[in-house]
């Protein structure tokens, strides 16, 4: 049977990478029980339609009632899939940039602290380029389908702060360096690191562990599709 609410909020869980409620509450900074609430009343509250807009860019018509587009503010909604603007015709050839590629596999030294190993140069749109950026080659496949092994992940050394739901590269102790999914599990005082691959376990981490060890968050990905 139809019901509006829950096709709702099936697309917010899609867009934020959300697979339970913990995760969901966690993305939007409230309880479980206002989930609840809100399931109970039918209808997605005001203020979850701001900060999904404010954290992912999220059209509130396409959350309410799945109107496109998805995203009104470019970028933000899936982490991964930043894009370069349309060409309209007569325009200038878009311009590229040459970056380096690091390896992700030997980004940890034997003290374990995080360094840049260069791999190989890469070219990119310009518009990719940001302070603070490092390309690192996808070498595991525990974030596929969404990051497949082989794929250059752009990763902003800029931007620590957690946010629930987003993708990081985390320096973690005697593993070295990874890209996972993050998400704050307050009522335990951990956060959880999550793969996409389901093959894969979810991992977890003190907070006061995990302190220092967020290497940057995860812009954007070139990979073929």
């Amino acid at each position: 049977m139809y019901n509006a609410f829950d096709d709702s909020l099936e697309r917010i869980k899609r867009a934020t990478g959300a697979r339970t409620q913990v995760d969901l509450a966690a993305i939007l900074g409230i309880r479980q029980s206002s989930i609840s609430d809100a399931k109970r009343r039918q209808s997605i509250p005001a203020d979850w339609l701001l900060k999904l807009y404010r954290s992912h860019g999220l059209n509130p018509d396409w959350v309410t009632s799945g109107e496109a587009p998805q995203v009104l503010r470019e970028g933000l909604a899936l982490p991964v899939g930043l894009m370069e603007p349309g060409i309209g015709y007569g325009s200038d050839k878009p311009k590229s940039k040459t970056v380096t590629v690091c390896s992700l596999a030997e980004a940890v030294d034997a003290d374990g602290a995080f360094q840049e190993r260069p791999l190989e140069m890469l070219a990119i749109p310009e518009s990719f380029s940001a302070p603070g950026l490092t390309v690192f080659k996808m070498e595991h496949q525990n974030m596929e389908p969404t990051i497949r092994r082989g794929a250059y992940v752009g990763v902003n050394k800029e931007q620590r702060q957690l946010r629930s739901g987003e993708i990081f590269a985390v320096n973690v102790p005697n593993e070295g360096l990874v890209i996972r999914r993050l998400f704050n599990d307050f009522e335990n005082n951990r956060v959880l690191l999550r793969n996409e691959n389901p093959a894969y376990a979810e991992q977890a981490m003190k907070v006061e562990d995990i302190s220092g060890k967020i290497i940057g968050r995860v812009l954007w990905v070139l990979q073929e599709l």
